[in-house]
Parts: C-alpha cells; sequence; structure tokens
C-alpha cells in the first residue's frame, strides 16, 4: 500500500509538468508580468522603479508580502514544534489520568492522538511552510486575477523537474547499499586520524561537499547528513557544536558543488546562457571552493577541539545493533553497482522527468527484489523536501519584479555581498536565474552574482535547494527542530571565509 501510495503521488507531481510542456490558450493572460514588460525606468532610483512596478500590477506586491509572511513563519517554527511538543503530553497525562479514557484510546491497537497538537506539529514542519503558504497565494491570484490565471500560472508558469528529481536523488542516495559505499569511502580518508571522530568529522565535510559536483547537491548532502548523523551526531555533542556542524555542512555543500557546471543549482540556471564549462568551473571558482572549505573545517575544527576529545566512540563493527536497520553485513558489490548505476541515470537524466521517473520505477522493482540488501526506502524526509521546492519555486516566480532591479544596481563587490544577503531569503537558484534576465551584466557581475548566490547558501534552509535534505535528516537531533537564528550563527563564520576567498583570490 505504501508504494502504491508513493507511486501516486509521483504521479500526482509529473502531471503539472507534463501540463505545463501544453501551450496556454490565445487568451492566456501573462502573468507575472515579463520584466522587460514594464516601463523604461533609465535614471530612476530603485524605491521609484518598485514603486512603478507596484503600480503597474499590485498583485506584486501581495505576492511578496505572503512570500515575506512564509519567511516569518519560517523563524517561528521551532514556537509551532515547542506547542506541539506540549500539546502532546498534556494529551497523554489526561489519558494517564482516565483509565477509562485510556482504555478506549486503545481501539483497534492505535492511540487516539491530539488533534490540536498534529495541526501545530504540522505547521511547525520547516518543509511544510511554503507549500502552505500556496494555499493563500493561489487564493489572492484567483481573487486578483481570476481562476483561470492561477491555474494557468501552476500549469504553465511554474517548472516542477527540480522537486521531482530531488524526491528521487533523496530516495536512492539514502539506500543502505549507496550510503555503505559511501562510508566504506571516506572510511579510507577517516583511516588517516584513526578513524576518531574528530577524523570521521573532517572525512565527511571535505569529501562529502566535494562529491556534490559529481553526484549532485541533494545526493551529497542525504549522505553526508545520514553519515554525520552515525559517526557525529549519534555520540551526543553540545548543542552549540551541532548547529555549527550543521551550518558548516549548509555552506559546504553549496559552494563544494562549482567544480562542475551541472551540479550546483545556481550554477545550473546560468551555465548554458553564459557559456560556461566544467574548465572555466574550475579556473573561476572550484579551486575557490576547496580552499575555503579547507580553512572553515580546519577552523571549526580547532574551535571545538576539546569537544572532539569528548566525544565517545562509535561501537564497532562487531556490536550487536540495537535495529536491524544498524546491521554492518556487506552488500554485494554487484547490488552496488546497479544502485550507482540508478544514481547516475537520475543525475544524466536530471532535466527529463519522464526518464529519470521511470528509471526509478524500475529502481522500485530492483529494490523489491533485494530485499534482503536493503533498507525500508526512507520516503518521508524526500517526500517533506519535495514539497518545500515545489512551494519555494511556485512563491520564488512571483518575486523577479524587485529583486531584478536591486541586483542591477549593484558594483561587483556589493553585487557579491548584496547576492549572499538576498540568498538567505530566496533559494539561490532563483537569484541567479533573474541575473540571467538582467540585460548589460558584465563578466564581473556574472561572477559576483554566482559567488555571491553559492556563498550564501547555508545560512538558512531555504537558501539552497539541497539544505532541506539535510535538515529533514538532522532535525532530530535539535530540540524542537532547528531554529533558524541558530542555524545563521553556526553558519556565519564558513559564509565570511568563503565570501573573503571568492572576494580576494585572484
Amino acid at each position: 500500500m505504501r508504494r502504491i501510495l508513493f507511486l501516486t503521488f509521483f504521479a500526482a507531481g509529473l502531471a503539472p509538468v507534463l501540463v505545463g510542456a501544453a501551450v496556454p490558450g490565445e487568451g492566456a493572460v501573462a502573468f507575472p508580468l515579463p520584466l522587460d514588460a514594464y516601463a523604461e525606468t533609465g535614471g530612476l532610483g530603485l524605491l521609484e522603479i518598485l514603486r512603478q512596478r507596484a503600480t503597474a500590477d499590485p498583485f506584486n506586491l501581495v505576492a511578496s508580502i505572503i512570500f515575506l509572511l512564509a519567511i516569518v513563519h519560517t523563524f517561528l517554527a521551532t514556537k509551532f514544534m515547542y506547542l506541539a511538543h506540549r500539546w502532546r503530553e498534556e494529551h497523554e497525562e489526561r489519558l494517564r489520568a482516565k483509565p477509562t479514557e485510556e482504555a478506549a484510546a486503545l481501539e483497534g491497537g492505535r492511540e487516539v492522538v491530539s488533534f490540536k497538537a498534529e495541526v501545530m506539529h504540522f505547521l511547525g514542519e520547516v518543509e511544510a511552510i511554503f507549500g502552505i503558504w500556496v494555499v493563500p497565494l493561489l487564493a489572492a491570484i484567483t481573487v486578483f486575477k481570476g481562476w483561470p490565471v492561477a491555474e494557468c500560472y501552476i500549469s504553465h508558469g511554474v517548472a516542477f523537474t527540480e522537486p521531482m528529481f530531488v524526491v528521487i536523488i533523496m530516495c536512492i542516495a539514502a539506500t543502505r547499499p549507496v550510503l555503505r559505499f559511501a562510508e566504506q569511502s571516506l572510511r579510507l580518508v577517516a583511516r588517516i586520524g584513526g578513524e576518531r571522530p574528530g577524523a570521521w568529522w573532517l572525512a565527511i565535510l571535505t569529501v562529502g561537499p566535494l562529491l556534490g559536483s559529481f553526484i549532485t547537491e541533494p545526493a551529497a548532502i542525504t549522505i553526508c547528513a545520514l553519515l554525520l548523523a552515525r559517526q557525529f551526531y549519534d555520540l551526543n555533542p553540545s548543542q552549540k557544536f551541532r548547529y555549527a556542524t550543521l551550518g558548516l555542512l549548509f555552506v559546504n555543500i553549496s559552494v563544494g558543488g562549482t567544480l562542475t557546471h551541472f551540479a550546483a543549482p545556481p550554477v545550473l540556471m546560468v551555465a548554458a546562457k553564459w557559456g560556461w564549462g566544467t574548465l572555466f568551473m574550475l579556473e573561476h571558482f572550484g579551486w575557490k571552493a576547496v580552499v575555503g572549505i579547507l580553512v572553515s573545517n580546519a577552523l571549526y575544527f580547532a574551535i571545538f577541539r576539546r569537544e572532539f576529545a569528548a566525544l565517545r566512540l562509535a561501537p564497532t563493527a562487531d556490536a550487536q545493533p540495537e535495529q536491524w536497520s544498524d546491521r554492518t553485513d556487506a552488500v554485494p558489490h554487484w547490488v552496488t553497482a546497479v544502485h550507482l548505476g540508478f544514481l547516475g541515470w537520475t543525475v544524466f537524466t536530471a532535466h527529463y522527468p519522464a526518464l529519470f521517473i521511470g528509471g526509478f520505477l524500475f529502481f522500485l522493482a530492483f529494490t523489491a527484489a533485494t530485499e534482503h540488501h536493503q533498507n525500508p526506502l526512507s520516503l518521508k524526509p524526500a517526500l517533506l523536501v519535495g514539497f518545500f521546492l515545489a512551494g519555494l519555486v511556485v512563491h520564488g516566480g512571483l518575486q523577479g519584479w524587485w529583486i531584478e532591479p536591486v541586483l542591477a544596481r549593484l558594483g561587483p563587490t556589493t553585487l557579491l555581498l548584496g547576492a549572499t544577503g538576498l540568498t538567505a531569503f530566496n533559494d539561490n537558484a532563483a537569484i541567479t536565474y533573474l541575473a540571467t534576465l538582467v540585460p548589460g551584466f558584465t563578466d564581473a557581475l556574472k561572477y559576483a552574482v554566482v559567488a555571491g548566490a553559492v556563498v550564501g547558501g547555508g545560512l538558512t534552509v531555504i537558501a539552497n535547494a539541497p539544505n532541506p535534505a539535510g535538515q529533514s535528516i538532522l532535525a532530530g537531533y535539535f530540540r524542537d527542530g532547528v531554529a533558524p537564528l541558530h542555524l545563521a550563527l553556526g553558519a556565519l563564520l564558513p559564509t565570511v571565509i568563503m565570501a573573503l576567498c571568492f572576494l580576494l583570490l585572484p
């Protein structure tokens, strides 16, 4: 039944893309207004330009206010989680105080849950927030523009290819054969440090993010987060160390995908239009990213060196695992090879949903045939991340009216810093995509906007498309979920280091 529901979800997810491939009717209204449809703004200040665009289409302001409310909601997510946990505990106490009620609660072998606690928990899921705010956004579009425009925007104006790709790549990357292969590969690096917790921490946060340039960032962050959970977070580090590590992971993943032109979403948005290839990325971005990752990791390692000594060592391979999914028996090489083949196919067909979804159906069949070597598929984190990204692209598609003039009025250094700041409040791929729409961008400005977008990709969960994957996997190690302010503080130092690398290195 679970797989039937899963496949139904993907069939429903594929429908908007297939419908979006159709040509809208002749009477369709352009929504949102193309940037070149606004009046000429030569010589006008930024505020005046924004005022004119808000006057040209008042819905611009409405869409941005709803987007701002969604961002505020993400910062309040921990408050919702706190209330959810408190109401759950109060509900359980009431059941324990009334034996007859408690007996009735077990009817059918299931507990009767607190409805308000579960609703509050849903509102506190960071990955669900932007999807939740799509509902008032669609209602607003319907009120201002009519339902045909709202339907046309979702069907034709928004592409859901990336959310579906991330769901599938996360599911494949989180399987036992792939995870075991990644762990064994990183173990070779960790052995240099005697496989102590600090050695694993360095290996995962150094090599793992660079893999994102080849297997894509969503796959890399999934593998890194799962290995960090086992080799670091399970060892009960301090809360401060947990946030520092999560922030460092997000920053490293964001810049680690810049060694090639096809793996990082913000690079992918501009590579074809600006003629950037892998050699260009290595020369102008990749080596600087490696330097920044090494410096950031070394600095955080030095800051927390005493805490590394206090961490208990992970159980040895001979220890009996508490859960069947944690067993350590080997996976046959041919099974691992097939999984890596499916991973490669998904990356190769990343822009063609019919191909990578079809490949995923074959993958499901293969995992069923080799079930004794598999763990249950990790569906919930992947589906939540897909929901998050789908909601983000719906909102992000309506923010170009203010982002484009902001980007167009900045010099190279200011643009790099400005793009870093903007990325914290909008997906960095959206920032670079909008930069391709700005006429007259020089090579220096192109470099600056992409550098700023990848540098700021670790400041918030919404800053970089793969971040929700890592947040979903590791959220259980943080009290009441990941607090946005603490995450930003944890990512601040490596963000500054990365910015200096991209600004100062030749």
